[in-house]
């Protein structure tokens, strides 16, 4: 299979033509090879218009998603930038080529671990990864230009709002189990939170303290 093919192709057809301008985001889903972070079983797959599992019960995004989701953060290229569910890495891939540095943070061992080993493969070394609870987020690493949040919350984590810089903006999708809203909130400088509904979309659950209990979780 022809990737570089495939990769145009998903560019083209899935992002650009839903919407997507930023160029910058376009350029980067156009370079990153989407099919390393998927297993060798489901490579042929990677580049369709549909998430795919990672194991563990994670899956990774919709390239649209994961193009949509960048987009709303309006990068420059300088930022520092908090991700909350590292997964198969793709996500962080991205972000790595867009700014100046990533703090990632997975609660599966196994995932970050994984992850690690492919974006060390391709020389990503803007990218700091730990295991822990995304929900409370990195504080001693804050504040953020951007917060982006790959898992569908029941609410918006205040220590989100906390470590978000004046002028950052939050991206996450919140709602219940089944259904979320992907939400944007950028902290104004005067200290209060504007709040953008964005599109539906459909995420694994954000677990931890200030998220979804495991024992909840269906």
């Amino acid at each position: 299979m022809d990737y570089s093919v495939a990769r145009r192709r998903m560019v083209d057809q899935q992002i650009s033509a839903r919407g997507i301008v930023d160029q910058r985001v376009l350029e980067v889903m156009l370079a990153i090879p989407r099919h390393l972070f998927v297993e060798v079983g489901l490579q042929g797959h990677a580049y369709g218009d549909a998430s795919l599992p990672i194991g563990e019960k994670q899956t990774i995004s919709q390239p649209y998603m994961v193009a949509a989701m960048t987009a709303a953060l309006e990068l420059q290229g300088d930022e520092r930038i908090l991700e909350i569910g590292t997964g198969s890495g793709y996500q962080t891939a991205v972000l790595s080529k867009l700014v100046k540095r990533v703090y990632s943070i997975e609660r599966i061992a196994v995932l970050a671990g994984r992850a690690r080993k492919i974006l060390d493969q391709l020389q990503l070394s803007n990218i700091n990864i730990k295991v822990a609870d995304g929900t409370v987020g990195w504080a001693d690493q804050a504040p953020f230009a951007g917060i982006l949040v790959a898992a569908g919350s029941p609410d918006v984590p205040t220590r989100y709002l906390e470590q978000l810089d004046i002028g950052g903006k939050l991206v996450l999708p919140v709602g219940d189990q089944d259904q979320q809203i992907l939400t944007r909130i950028t902290r104004q400088e005067d200290g209060r939170f504007k709040r953008e509904k964005l599109m539906g979309c459909r995420f694994v659950p954000l677990i931890g303290e200030q998220g979804w209990q495991l024992e909840t979780v269906s």
